[in-house]
């Protein structure tokens, strides 16, 4: 159908001859993939490792179209997880692409067994809702976990996300490790703007019935039922959220999108608050690394965070990392016993 899927014009050659024919794909070293098809034909693929949200300059745009009229045909695409792909590179002219890209100050890398490219969604850019700055935090923790990007030394991949409040736009739930901006104060009421919204609607929104009508003041918010999403704010602008002084973040861990292993899971909050420090997001890097280090002490080849977990159990997980547990980071959730807290014999909550 016109106008459904990628115009073949944006294929590269190597890929239109083998689409649909591919038998096997390898990391030759890191940051470099090779695909064999049916016909015995090889495609190289360079990846490098981009800002989150592959925030970078015109200038830097350019460069990168540089390299790809000289290395891959022209063609360039952007991963899931906004890394950069160079696709159809020569195996002779690989190394001599590594060579360039490290001189422009960039890092080759987040294949297989290494962090791949951490993830926001756009937060205070664009967005009224943000607990918090996910692109600062992104990139202290690019500099804390730099020379994982460019290696294969890991146990298995390792994807970071981060989504500035619960709406988790950055998807932080199904990541290994994901962080999650939390406001812990209700909405403000702004009588003198309720004006501005169909009322009936905002009470009807929020998931937990939350939001009352009342004569008078027109809403009243009960903070028993609040969780604190901002649903109400996204269609009233007079119920703003968001305190300088109490939001922050939380970590959750062990979440995978992939069907490989145990399959798909969510994440589960493991540290229910940390407040915002920028720039050096001190507490939050810290907590990440103690996750990390004892996951790749522990863990065995290619098992992620989540069937690590589910390997050794939570009380274990909670030992080997030295974090400390909460009665925020219990689920109460209505199914736990049977999904989460694991009711036998080897009773791993």
């Amino acid at each position: 159908m016109v106008g459904i899927g990628v115009p073949e014009l944006m294929i590269p050659d190597v890929l239109r001859r083998n689409y649909g024919r591919w038998e096997s794909h390898e990391v030759v070293k890191p940051g470099v993939l090779k695909h064999v098809s049916e016909s015995g034909e090889e495609c190289y693929t360079v990846r490098v490792g981009m800002p989150s949200n592959a925030r970078i300059s015109t200038k830097t745009v350019l460069a990168f179209c540089d390299l790809a009229d000289e290395y891959s045909d022209g063609y360039l695409r952007l991963t899931q997880r906004h890394a950069l792909e160079f696709v159809g590179v020569p195996v002779e002219k690989v190394d001599s692409l590594i060579r360039d890209i490290t001189a422009m100050g960039y890092v080759v890398g987040g294949l297989d067994r290494s962090l791949h490219n951490i993830v926001t969604c756009a937060g205070w850019f664009h967005c009224q809702l943000g607990a918090t700055d996910p692109l600062s935090l992104a990139q202290k923790l690019n500099e804390a976990f730099f020379e994982d990007f460019g290696d294969e030394a890991l146990p298995a991949k390792l994807k970071i996300s981060i989504a500035a409040c619960p709406n988790n736009c950055g998807e932080g739930i199904t990541a290994d490790i994901g962080i999650i901006g939390i406001h812990r104060d209700i909405p403000r009421v702004i009588k003198e703007n309720l004006k501005e919204c169909e009322l009936p609607l905002v009470v009807s929104i929020c998931p937990t019935a939350a939001i009352k009508p009342k004569r008078g003041d027109g809403l009243v918010i009960n903070p028993d039922r609040c969780m604190h999403c901002g649903s109400c704010y996204m269609t009233c602008p007079a119920l703003p959220i968001g305190n300088a002084e109490t939001d922050g973040v939380g970590i959750f861990v062990g979440g995978k999108a992939g069907t490989s292993g145990n399959g798909p899971s969510f994440a589960k909050l493991v540290v229910p608050y940390l407040p915002n420090h920028p720039p050096d997001w001190t507490e939050v890097v810290n907590e990440v690394k103690k996750i990390v280090d004892a996951w790749r002490k522990d863990a065995r080849a290619y098992e992620r965070i989540a069937d690590w977990i589910e390997r050794i159990g939570w009380e274990r997980f909670y030992k080997l990392t030295g974090i400390e547990i909460s009665s925020k980071s219990m689920d109460n959730f209505v199914f736990a016993l049977e999904r989460s807290l694991k009711d036998n014999v080897r009773l791993r909550w």
